[in-house]
């Protein structure tokens, strides 16, 4: 691990001053504790998740508005409120009163983030995969450097800021996910946050109800390596070239393009993956000259994508091939799939967070590569607009290639469990709610098999992984 850039002395200090200044014209007064010298160790919008130190930001809500909480944030350590209207229960605490709170903190983020010299920020991008792909770029990158990232997905005009004022002036590398809905709103967060490398991991249907169309959330993705700085100032985007769409992004970008995949032509390839089922997987690390054969201990064979954008973004930051490789191979990084053993011999792939066509297709591949008896409750894929029906259909096809049986939950996965039947797959049931979904499942269950949960977070599945491993996480 290197040294920081800049001496302690020269570093920035997030104080009340720093905040004041920063703030500019929004800061219309100042109340509460006015010392200088008042510190803050990040920024929170929620009261429960207040830390000592915090600067809490007094968000209003279609069901609350921060402002009801700002007292309680303080008693729960923060030591300072950005509000928009007075709160004399929280002066104790320095107070900001700006006109308007979210502005003021987005202008708060940018300004911090300027402050940090010493840092460099690696933005990624992607229909899926985001979350996964910062823990293990921010370990590979760990060999070297001093890196923060958020483990949480906070990905957006919100929740981007908050990360942006967690950094340390000592941190060199912060890795930080940029999620859209639309054009527009990743260049947003670039303009904040400077990333000098982006990685654009893949490009897919979600949120294509919101987005309107495949080549709207091209346009928005493809906000990332524009943002990026020429190849001449250090500029450098981490594309996948097994992904035709995120290719298209290469003519768009002033930065120095790293291809990694499986392609030929990829600069960081991955060659001849296997399945260990539970264990991980193994691939071939290719780069320039260099092979190795590597382990990674994540389980799944559809994470090889991720791990190879965050091998080529080490390298491209200056590791050796010999320090990235290790570190794929020390990887232990947390993933929204979690492999539980049950009682009575069954094990239950818990994939509850979320779903989006590839990522269920690749949650059934996984499900594909262990051994037992294949079982899996699937419900609705959200968001998916016109394309809702065809998707829920391919996955319900890829069902019936993998699956001794299926259960599906959700008015939009009906599609999918009748594309399943129409394949060939005999056991296929409709579950009008979560305990019927788990009762048609304990019906069946028996020691050694394997069951996939996952559906759209809106759906509250992880109810049902509850019931089958009692309660076991």
């Amino acid at each position: 691990m290197t040294s920081g850039t800049t001496s302690p002395a020269d570093r920035p200090v997030l104080d009340a001053g720093f905040v004041a200044s920063a703030l500019g014209a929004r800061l219309q007064r100042r109340a509460g504790a006015t010392s200088e010298g008042i510190r803050f160790t990040g920024a929170a919008i929620d009261s429960r998740v207040v830390r000592a130190g915090d600067l809490f930001v007094a968000l209003p809500g279609e069901q609350t508005d921060g402002h009801d909480y700002a007292a309680a944030a303080v008693r729960a350590g923060a030591t300072g409120c950005l509000v928009t209207r007075p709160v004399p229960e929280a002066e104790s605490a320095a107070v900001f009163l700006v006109d308007d709170a979210l502005a003021a903190l987005q202008r708060l983020g940018a300004a911090w983030r300027r402050a940090l010299t010493g840092l460099e920020v690696v933005g990624i991008t992607g229909s899926v995969g985001k979350t996964t792909t910062k823990g293990i770029t921010a370990s590979v990158l760990s060999a070297r450097y001093r890196v923060q990232a958020n483990p949480l997905n906070y990905n957006n005009e919100i929740s981007v800021p908050l990360c942006l004022l967690e950094l340390r002036p000592e941190t060199e590398r912060a890795v930080i996910e940029m999620g859209m809905y639309t054009t527009g709103e990743i260049a947003l967060l670039c303009e904040w946050a400077r990333p000098r490398t982006g990685i654009v991991l893949n490009v897919g249907p979600t949120h294509l109800q919101r987005a309107g169309s495949l080549d709207t959330i091209v346009l928005a993705k493809r906000e990332l390596p524009e943002a990026l700085p020429s190849a001449a100032d250090g500029g450098t985007a981490v594309l996948n070239a097994d992904d035709p769409r995120v290719r298209s992004m290469a003519s768009a970008t002033k930065a120095r393009v790293w291809w990694f995949g499986t392609s030929e032509d990829a600069h960081v390839r991955g060659l001849d993956p296997e399945s260990r089922g539970a264990e991980g997987f193994t691939f071939t690390l290719a780069y320039g000259g260099d092979t190795r054969r590597v382990h990674v201990r994540l389980a799944g064979r559809h994470l090889l994508s991720n791990v190879l954008a965050a091998a080529t973004a080490g390298l491209a930051d200056g590791l050796t091939f010999a320090e990235v490789a290790d570190a794929v191979e020390a990887l232990d990084v947390p993933l929204r799939l979690r492999v539980i053993v049950a009682p009575g011999g069954v094990t239950v792939l818990d994939d509850t967070y979320n779903a989006q066509p590839a990522s269920m297709i690749a949650a059934l591949d996984l499900l594909d590569e262990m051994d037992g008896r294949h079982l899996a409750l699937l419900g609705d894929m959200l968001e998916l607009g016109k394309v809702s029906v065809p998707e829920h259909e391919r996955v319900g096809r890829r069902a019936a290639e993998v699956l001794d049986v299926l259960v599906t939950i959700g008015d939009h996965a009906r599609a999918m469990g009748q594309a399943a039947a129409a394949a060939g797959l005999s056991e296929v049931t409709h579950a009008r709610s979560r305990d019927a979904a788990l009762a048609a499942l304990r019906e069946v269950l028996r020691p050694g098999d394997v069951v996939l949960v996952k559906g759209s977070h809106a759906l509250g599945l992880e109810g049902v992984v509850s019931g089958l491993t009692g309660g076991s996480r």
